[in-house]
């Protein structure tokens, strides 16, 4: 039995390790996910003292702890998978055309992880938010939510979700005050535990909460849709497009609090057209096309999908003729800068430099490029 004193958030970085043991004093699990018990801390983080009396897993990968403060007894749970999607098939049918959207489509987010979901028009993306909206019925397979099925319990899996959707869905009559005071009450959500004009200063909202949502400008209306997803606190965000039409100071503003959100334990599953937004936020990335995944991995390992690197040397002297062991690198030259492109599986940059030195050839810069997410997508889906 383990027994956690919790001082302040930098306590949760500290904490590397949980290991529990039944009454039996077998083991009973051993948690070593930094990521995963921050995340569990964090839910904690209301209590002063825990004790860790019981952990076991189940066939969906959800941890059941029970947790004992004063001699009462709360019951929580955590999950590793946010969202597990199972060979999901989804097909549109108009006139005699079919078109296959989902094409057994398995993912499984990590709790915890801003999760990335990037793919051309067409990809099937906004359809499997749909489906996990309950705005488009799949035509087969199985959602789990936290580990609980979706079709079950559809109820219980759509309070744990808040879904900011593409399109511009607010009713132009209502103030952003009143709309967050509605979506609250159709999720149930007490008064006393609302939290409204918190999430409309922190989307910048402040100003406007009594204004009427048709004067907002589009940029406000987004930043609306989001605060409209965080009413009654789900576990799980997902956005679809979020920064769309909005400008850059809004869109900095918004990536600072969609990691602001995972900090507190939050998971935010994000599709974008903006690479540099996926790059800058997601910690994992799949990318898909046509229906189907091409890649599902790690964002660092997806950028070390790119073999091929550029360097560019500024030289001291215009050459007119180049060594002919620089031309597997395609050079190109213009004035005293020359560009090579060399593969890293085959080449390292010191044997390029070495080369140079060996044909006299000096320079006073180097500069390399070792790509980004944006190559990477174009290789892929092309």
């Amino acid at each position: 039995m383990e027994e956690i004193n919790i001082i302040n958030n930098d306590g949760f970085n500290r904490i590397s390790e949980i290991i529990l043991k039944s009454n039996n004093n077998t083991l009973a699990a051993k948690l070593s996910k930094k990521s995963l018990i921050n995340f569990f801390l964090k839910v904690c983080a209301v209590l002063s003292r825990i004790k860790l009396i019981i952990f076991k897993e189940n066939n969906h990968n959800i941890f059941y702890c029970i947790i004992a403060k004063k001699q009462k007894y709360l019951y929580k749970y955590i999950t590793m998978i946010a969202i597990s999607a199972e060979n999901i098939n989804k097909t549109f049918y108009k006139d005699k055309l079919q078109t296959r959207a989902l094409i057994n489509f398995s993912v499984k987010i990590p709790s915890g992880s801003i999760f990335g979901l990037l793919g051309p028009n067409g990809a099937g993306k906004s359809t499997f938010i749909n489906i996990l909206a309950g705005l488009v019925n799949k035509d087969s397979g199985e959602i789990f939510i936290q580990g609980i099925n979706a079709d079950k319990e559809t109820k219980l899996c759509k309070k744990k979700i808040g879904i900011v959707p593409q399109e511009l869905n607010i009713d132009p009559f209502f103030t952003p005050y009143e709309l967050l005071e509605l979506q609250a009450g159709l999720y149930g959500v007490p008064m006393n535990k609302r939290n409204t004009l918190n999430i409309l200063k922190k989307l910048g909202l402040e100003k406007q909460r009594d204004s009427y949502a048709r004067t907002l400008s589009g940029g406000m209306r987004r930043r609306l849709l989001v605060a409209k997803s965080l009413v009654h606190n789900p576990d799980i965000i997902i956005l679809d497009e979020p920064t769309a039409g909005v400008d850059v100071e809004l869109r900095q503003s918004l990536w600072s609090y969609i990691k602001e959100l995972n900090q507190l334990g939050k998971t935010i599953c994000l599709t974008t057209h903006y690479l540099e937004e996926a790059e800058n936020l997601c910690s994992d990335i799949l990318i898909m096309n046509k229906g189907s995944i091409i890649v599902n991995k790690k964002k660092s390992d997806i950028l070390n999908l790119l073999i091929n690197k550029k360097v560019t040397f500024i030289l001291e002297n215009i050459i007119d003729i180049l060594p002919k062991e620089l031309e597997k690198f395609k050079p190109d030259i213009k004035d005293s800068s020359l560009a090579l492109e060399y593969n890293k599986n085959d080449y390292q940059l010191i044997e390029i430099i070495e080369i140079l030195k060996k044909n006299n050839l000096k320079f006073t810069e180097i500069n390399t490029d070792e790509g980004d997410l944006e190559d990477v997508f174009l290789n892929l889906v092309k």
